[in-house]
Order: structure tokens, then sequence, then C-alpha cells
């Protein structure tokens, strides 16, 4: 199987509530990761009524960090890997990384507008994939034990 940057880049920024826009039915058109960084750090600005500041460093931290998700993604479908979960792993430890540093620059005002905003309910899910892939891993422990 074949996975596509769209295919993997597109939902989990879709997810996070970011805007992407139609794309072509075509060739793909890989996403301008800095463009959607420079679009969801104004987004924030304005859900949040963030100071230049904090602009400043969300706007930095999703340059930095979206680039480097799409580089880790890019390099699991370079090695042909088709198990879906890993993708989605890559793409949640980046979502965690990401929302660990909007909680150091935001107020606590802010974050609770940004958890608000569907920022928790990402976060639950989060979790909850996570928890599944330790249950699921000590589930095999278990089985291989046994043998």
């Amino acid at each position: 199987m074949d996975i596509s940057l769209k295919t993997l880049v597109i939902p989990a920024l879709l997810i996070a509530g970011w805007q992407t826009g139609a794309y072509a039915q075509e060739e793909p058109e890989q996403p301008d990761m800095l463009q959607i960084a420079e679009t969801e750090a104004d987004r924030l600005q304005r859900l949040l009524d963030l100071e230049d500041w904090q602009v400043f460093y969300v706007d930095s931290t999703l340059k930095h960090d979206f680039p480097a998700m799409s580089d880790e993604l890019m390099g699991l479908q370079a090695a042909k890997v088709s198990n879906t979960s890993l993708y989605v792993s890559v793409q949640d430890k980046w979502m965690e990384k990401i929302d660990s540093t909007y909680k150091t620059i935001f107020t606590e005002e802010q974050w609770a507008a940004y958890l608000k905003n569907g920022a928790a309910k990402q976060q639950k899910a989060r979790e909850k994939r996570k928890q599944k892939a330790i249950e699921a891993e000590q589930k095999l422990r278990e089985k291989l034990e046994k043998m």
C-alpha cells in the first residue's frame, strides 16, 4: 500500500483545526508547511488575542515542527511503511510537542480557550490512541511470554 504524504499530513492538519482548502483531482500538490504554519499562527492570534511576541513563538514553533513532522512522515513513506498506525503515531508525537510548547507560550486564559476550541478533544483522542497501543503491546508481551 503506497500512502501519499497528502493522505497523511492533511488529515492531521484538519483534525487539528487548520483550514487547508480544496485540492485538485489530478496529482495532489504537496502542502506548503511554512504557509500552513503562518495561517495557523494567524488563526490562533485572532482566536486567542495573542500578543505579538506570542505570535512570533507560535509561528516559529510551527515553522519548525510542521516540516519536521512532514520529513518524518516522508521517511516512513520512503521506507514503504504501510502500517498507518505508525504514521498516526508520528503525527500524535508532533502534535503533543506543539501543544506542550503552546502551554508555555499561552496565558492560562488563552490555554483554556485553546482547549475549549477543539484542542482538548484532540488531546483526548491522542491519549486514547496511546493507551490503546500500550494495551495492545501488553497483550502481545503476555502472549509471547506464554509461548
